[in-house]
């Protein structure tokens, strides 16, 4: 088990850099404008899950590999990179089906959760602000006197996990209640759809460019 005072140092630590936007962040605003509330909150859950594979991934061994190869850390970063602009694309091209009449549809019209979560994971996986932090941050918090190495680095991993619960949710509320402001016209709903789809188009180009940090 990580200690008290480790898990505090870290929990600052990831404060600083959670707070400062990252690709993480930027997405969930995208899609907070581009489809709402509901969908923001699943890329938020999604995100999570996918930042804490990356934890895992460090804790267990394979962090090292992805950090000290270039060609696998360029690999992962091009398929969030795609991945994100195919997303923003999406939303763009379809920014004029976007109608306030349709914000309240129902269930069945709604774009399903699940794949919304998956689209989350797969950006949190993938994202190089995350990979970076945990291959080179979460090692240097661990008491290897204590031993248990990859139990503690994945317990420490929940940390920046929780926090980044509670701030990506305010950005997806704030992002989703600018949206709701803009849905009382359908031209202006259309215009913040296609600015989420252009963010996340960028964000894809930024992250492929390597300057998302």
């Amino acid at each position: 088990m990580a200690s008290t005072e480790n898990i505090l140092a870290f929990a600052a630590m990831s404060l600083l850099v959670i707070v400062i936007p990252g690709p993480s962040v930027l997405f969930v605003i995208g899609r907070a404008l581009a489809h709402g509330r509901r969908t923001a909150l699943a890329t938020v859950l999604g995100n999570l899950i996918g930042s804490y594979v990356l934890v895992l991934t460090v804790a267990w061994g394979l962090g090292a590999l992805v950090e000290n190869s270039a060609a696998v850390f360029t690999g992962v970063k091009l398929a969030g990179a795609v991945y994100l602009i195919y997303l923003g694309v999406q939303a763009f091209r379809h920014r004029k089906e976007m109608r306030a009449a349709k914000l309240e549809a129902p269930a069945g019209a709604r774009r399903s959760d699940l794949r919304t979560v998956l689209d989350g994971i797969f950006v949190g996986v993938t994202n190089p602000k995350g990979l970076v932090f945990f291959a080179a941050v979460l090692p240097q918090f661990v008491d290897h006197s204590a031993g248990h190495v990859p139990l503690q680095m994945s317990e420490l991993g929940l940390v920046p996990v929780a926090i980044g619960l509670i701030t990506d949710t305010l950005w997806g509320l704030c992002a989703s209640a600018a949206r709701s402001w803009f849905a009382r016209s359908d031209r202006r709903l259309s215009m913040v759809g296609g600015a989420g789809g252009l963010a996340m188009i960028g964000l894809g180009v930024t992250v492929a460019a390597g300057r998302a940090d």
